[in-house]
């Protein structure tokens, strides 16, 4: 049986969210949450599937807590691993790098050889740029608490609806 990690900083509240209604909607004992401020390589590797909460901060950076992390990922080949972001970020008040730290986090993921899965569509969003951004698609879930929270539940379901298709 595969086993599932959503990884995302504890001390998050609007990312630790999303994580909760992401693992009420896979409705599976399988899926565990996991501390991205206590994160270590062998931990990361023991997972098959791996859900990663990367917020952008400031003009388009990482959280520090995966910045640190990101020497230790450079290093792992992560061939075979189904991995899949969600970003949180405010398309309005930082329109020009609009979930940037998904899109850095996805070109890290991407260099390690990782399968990127759970793309979405850039439809329905308001931005002038983003680094997630791949042809029509984010690398992963975008989520906007401050200016299209009422949709998080919906995006989310679906979002969790394709990632089982890709995950199995």
């Amino acid at each position: 049986m595969n086993k599932t990690a959503i990884i995302y900083s504890f001390n998050t509240k609007k990312t630790g969210k999303v994580a909760e209604r992401i693992k009420e909607a896979f409705n599976d004992d399988m899926v565990e949450m996991v501390n991205a401020e206590e994160i270590n390589e062998s931990l990361f590797m023991s997972f098959d599937q791996i859900i990663m909460g990367v917020p952008t901060w400031f003009d388009g950076e990482l959280p520090n807590y995966w910045d640190e992390f990101v020497p230790a990922l450079e290093d792992l080949d992560l061939s075979g691993k189904k991995i899949a972001l969600y970003g949180l970020g405010d398309q309005k008040g930082y329109p020009e790098n609009f979930l940037d730290g998904m899109g850095v986090m996805a070109d890290i993921l991407d260099s390690c050889s990782a399968s990127l899965v759970g793309f979405t569509s850039v439809a329905g969003y308001e931005f002038e740029s983003s680094l997630a951004v791949r042809g029509d698609q984010f690398a992963g879930l975008a989520i906007d608490y401050e200016n299209q929270g009422s949709m998080n539940k919906e995006r989310i379901a679906a979002w969790v609806e394709s990632l089982r298709n890709e995950f199995s």
